[in-house]
Formats: structure tokens, sequence, C-alpha cells
């Protein structure tokens, strides 16, 4: 097991928590884009495997999750939480200014990676949309109630590995309660701004399950269609759920992105 070390990074509204894993001899860098309401503990893995391939891991917990500060699961405006990233961005790219860097979102992390990459195609070499929140989205029907639903996650959902699904429940830094009109409302005018924006220019890689029930691959399919440039690339998986990386064929998922990656950084 590789332990990461902590650092924070100035946020727009507070200090956030990032988790670093590394290497010997990286040869570039991966930001993670952790998904709503979880954290970047839960990336252990996909560091580790990131890491194996020569990347200097960095993924911080986005404002209200995890170990940032903040009102839990609550931001009024996710150009906030993009700014966030590029802020991160811009000093680890400081620290090591001769290694590309690859950003990779996963759910709403991958709707901001997808905004990131909108406006700072520049700083990146390649982009990986896990499962992105992208299109239309199903949960924005709860706008239309006066009051919030609590709506839990079926945590069945997530991967065909039981483990996954138990460990999600058991663990204290990801968010059980109900979602924050606010934060729900950001992620609509983030979809519309994205709709409306440009087409990504950089190799960009999307992975989705065909039985993600909590981000469905048709709905993401509407918002890919609108952005997806010359150099698309998109794999989708029989049976997979909306955690690729925690599924029964995660080393399968890995494997088709870190060829992704390799062949853009040496292309």
């Amino acid at each position: 097991m590789i332990e990461p070390t902590d650092r924070v990074v100035s946020g727009r509204h507070c200090e956030l928590a990032v988790r670093e894993w590394s290497g010997t001899n990286p040869g570039w860098i991966a930001l993670i884009s952790h998904g709503y309401g979880e954290h970047s503990g839960r990336y252990q893995w996909v560091a580790e495997q990131l890491v194996g391939a020569r990347a200097l891991v960095y993924a911080p917990d986005h404002v209200g999750h995890g170990r940032s500060p903040g009102d839990r699961v609550y931001f009024e405006d996710a150009e906030t939480v993009v700014a966030d990233l590029e802020t991160l961005r811009r000093e680890v790219a400081a620290e090591h200014p001769e290694l590309p860097v690859v950003l990779i979102g996963h759910s709403m992390g991958g709707m901001l990676a997808a905004r990131y990459a909108q406006e700072h195609q520049e700083h990146l070499a390649a982009v990986v949309l896990s499962a992105p929140v992208l299109g239309t989205w199903h949960v924005l029907d709860l706008l239309e109630h006066d009051v919030i639903p609590d709506t839990p996650i079926d945590p069945a959902t997530l991967s065909r590995d039981p483990e996954v699904g138990a460990a999600y429940v058991a663990d204290p830094l990801v968010w059980h309660g109900p979602i924050k009109r606010a934060t729900l409302q950001a992620v609509d005018d983030c979809l519309l701004a994205i709709n409306d924006g440009p087409m990504l220019d950089k190799p960009t890689l999307w992975v989705h399950g065909e039985d993600d029930e909590l981000v469905p691959e048709a709905d993401t399919r509407t918002g890919i269609d609108r952005i997806r440039g010359s150099e698309f690339h998109e794999h989708i998986y029989p049976g997979g759920r909306h955690e690729l990386l925690n599924e029964t064929n995660k080393a399968e998922v890995m494997n088709d992105i870190l060829t992704f990656i390799g062949r853009e950084l040496n292309s």
C-alpha cells in the first residue's frame, strides 16, 4: 500500500484537504476530481495504479466534502469548485513544471472536470471522465419540490461488488444525508454552461457502465455529444454500475484508462 501524504491548498472559500500519492521517477501528474458526497480517500486503489504508471497523484476533497471544511455537500456555484481545481493545478505544476497534467473526474467530479477542461484546456495533456454527470440528470427533478426529499443512494447501485457498498455505508467521511437545494441548482447551472461551452479539444476518454442507475449512460451521452472533440474516445462496459473503478472488472477499466493516457502522453 502506498500511504498518501497530506497537504492543503487555499481554495476559493476555505483551505482544502488534499491527498498526494507519489513514487519514484514520476513522469506525469494526475489530478482526481471526486464525486458528490464522497472524498479523495476512496481513490486509494486508483491512486496506487496511477503511481505504478509513473504518476504523481493529487486529489482534493472538494469544499464541504471529506476532510475539507464548509457546510456539508454545499456549494452555490460550481465555478468556484472548478477554480479550486485550477488553484491546485497551478501549485503542483509550479513544483513540477516539466510534467504533463491529466485530469480524471468521476460523476459530479466528471462534470467539474469537463467544465475545467473547457476553461483551461491549455494546461491539460488529457482528460478522463468516469460516469460524468453531463447532459441531463434525473436527480435535478428534485428541484421541483418545495422541500427537497431525502433520497439516499442505494449502495447496491455503486458496484456489483457488495463490499464496495458496505464500505460506502460505513465510511464516516461520506455524506449520507439529503442533497442541498443550492448544490442541485449549481449542478443544473453548470450543466447548462457546459452544454453552451466549447468542444473538448484535448484528448478525452469517457468510461461508463451500461447498468449505471445513478447517472444513466444515455443521459450523459446527450451532454457528451455536445462537447466531444476530434480526439474523443469512449468505453461503455456491459453490466457496469456507477463506480467503474470500484467494479468487479476495475482492473480492465484501469488498463483501458492507462492505455489511453500512455498513448496520449507518448504521442
